[in-house]
């Protein structure tokens, strides 16, 4: 019974995740296209696609138990994944987590140079005719 509610606890949780990186797909799309990008808002996506790929490694952990096809080298391949997930995960809360204490949450990383050709002073090119 604990494998099946885990089983339906996983695939909710990835499912989840990949739900709000599709839904805020456009607003990514938006943000690096003008250049500029929430720096909490980038490591929220960070985070959540670790923790969506962690969930998703999870489920195949319990897949491949509960199937019975738990072969050496899979399990290798499958921790592997599992660390790397893990490590994205534990990196992108470990952000979070510092940009709450400090409570910086305006901060933003400019992707493009900004284009100054607009940003002229009244006086210059002020003798040219």
């Amino acid at each position: 019974m604990i494998d099946f509610l885990l089983l339906v606890l996983y695939s909710t949780a990835a499912a989840c995740g990949i739900y709000i990186i599709y839904r805020h797909r456009q607003y990514f799309y938006e943000r690096f296209k003008k250049g500029v990008v929430s720096v909490f808002m980038l490591a929220m996506l960070f985070f959540l696609m670790a923790y969506t790929f962690n969930m998703l490694i999870i489920l195949l952990f319990r897949l491949v138990a509960l199937l019975g096809a738990d072969s050496a080298a899979r399990l290798i391949w499958l921790n592997y994944s599992w660390a790397i997930a893990q490590f994205g995960t534990t990196v992108g809360i470990i952000i979070l987590a510092l940009m709450t204490r400090s409570g910086k949450y305006d901060q933003f990383i400019y992707l493009k140079k900004k284009d100054r050709k607009e940003d002229h002073h009244a006086d210059t090119n002020a003798g040219e005719k």
